[in-house]
């Protein structure tokens, strides 16, 4: 039996689809220090910031393509090719393990984090556009929910491998297991991707609006600020800070936790406060965050600026996706899919970028997240764009359009 996505499957399905999303995705990040240790992987940090190199490319493809590939095949069908790359991913992940710490080893993680940004880039893109059209007139705060438990599996997967040390593989095994029976579920349950983003709906990249870039460049750089906090820390505190795994564990589940947090209460703000408004300051928190990690020399102030860093960074990138969403709503699923590759470039360029530039300039990491304040800093410059400009209606729409596809020009007071 097949429902529709706006029944309760439908959304069990794409909140728990993001959920097990989240625990695949740092589950790479949150094993830094077993990956890096001589006891564990034994890899360099430039080895490391290079293993994210095949997961930024293929996510970056993957989100590109995927407007195209959900009119071929249909965005559902995307999403289960999402989900089958990440079950291919972690069962890698697990696999690295027997040759470890050799050769075979790093190319069993390049081929793992590879399948993880194919599954990540199809996958997102394609939860964004169905929790948009999950309930009719409440987008922004479905993809802020789908987010919300984005975050919450973000934030366990350090958590976990802490708990489950030395066998910190388990994770993985479990988040297979999640992967498959989502693949099982996916495969019963029809989700309705609304009709801007039904088979027919895509718009070429070479005929994006114009405003719609000031969306791009503010998914970019927040990805390489949030890259910056979930990527780094474990070697920053227990490298440079000398902090010790139990804290830098602790330090990134806080983050993780904190993204988590700030999404819910941004989802639950009263409707006097704008959603704008929030867009506006959290850019200036990811600056002070920033500056705070860049201090935190105990265990204690690193684990507070890491919370604030996940506070400051919650709600930056499902704002962006949903705030196009309703500007360009005939954009369809072409603007959850160039946004997710966005904020996969950002990710690249923090999570391999970071090394090059210590060596070049002999910055240590500390020096690295002021930066990242920097970066913070131009973001906020392009958010007071986003938000000065206003959302206008999207181009493509003739200038009457009928009931069933009108669009507001009003930016909504809240998410």
């Amino acid at each position: 039996m097949r429902t529709g996505g706006g029944t309760g499957a439908g959304a069990a399905l794409v909140y728990g689809t993001g959920l097990a999303q989240g625990l695949a995705l740092v589950c790479f990040p949150a094993a830094s220090s077993i990956l890096t240790a001589p006891t564990g992987y034994d890899l360099s940090p430039s080895q490391y910031g290079l293993m994210f190199a095949p997961q930024v490319v293929l996510a970056i493809t993957a989100a590109a393509l995927t407007p195209v590939l959900a009119r071929r095949w249909t965005l559902q069908r995307v999403q289960v090719a999402g989900l089958v790359a990440n079950l291919l991913a972690m069962v890698l992940l697990v696999l690295s393990q027997a040759p470890a710490p050799s050769g075979g080893a790093y190319l069993l993680l390049l081929a793992a984090t590879g399948a993880l940004g194919f599954g990540f880039g199809s996958c997102v893109s394609a939860l964004n556009t169905f929790a948009a059209a999950l309930v009719p007139g409440r987008e922004d705060r479905s993809v802020l929910t789908l987010n919300v438990l984005l975050g919450l599996g973000t934030a366990l997967a350090p958590m976990l491998i802490a708990v489950l040390l030395p066998r910190w593989w388990l994770l993985p095994v479990g988040v297979c297991v999640g992967l498959v029976l989502a693949i099982a579920v996916a495969w019963r349950v029809r989700l309705d991707p609304g009709p801007a983003a039904g088979p027919t709906a895509g718009t070429p990249k070479a005929f994006l609006p114009g405003r719609f870039w000031w969306y791009a460049a503010a998914v970019v750089l927040y990805g390489i600020t949030e890259t910056l906090f979930g990527n780094w820390s474990s070697l920053y505190l227990s490298g440079q800070r000398g902090l010790g795994v139990a804290t830098a564990s602790a330090a990134l589940a806080a983050f993780w936790a904190c993204v988590t947090v700030g999404r819910v209460i941004v989802a639950v703000l009263p409707a006097r406060i704008p959603a704008t408004a929030m867009y506006l300051l959290l850019p200036v928190l990811i600056v002070g965050a920033n500056v705070a990690v860049s201090g935190a020399s105990t265990a204690a102030t690193a684990v507070l600026a890491y919370a604030a860093a996940g506070l400051a960074c919650s709600a930056m990138l499902p704002l962006s996706i949903s705030f196009a969403g309703r500007e360009f709503p005939r954009l369809g699923a072409t603007s959850a899919g160039e946004l997710i590759a966005g904020y996969q470039i950002g990710y690249g360029v923090a999570a391999f970028g970071v090394a090059p530039l210590m060596a070049a300039t002999g910055l240590a990491l500390s020096g690295v997240y002021l930066v990242g304040a920097a970066v913070a800093a131009v973001l906020a410059a392009v958010a007071a764009v986003i938000t000065r400009s206003g959302r206008r209606p999207d181009p493509s729409v003739p200038a009457t359009p009928p009931v069933t596809t009108a669009t507001r020009s009003d930016v909504p007071e809240r998410p």
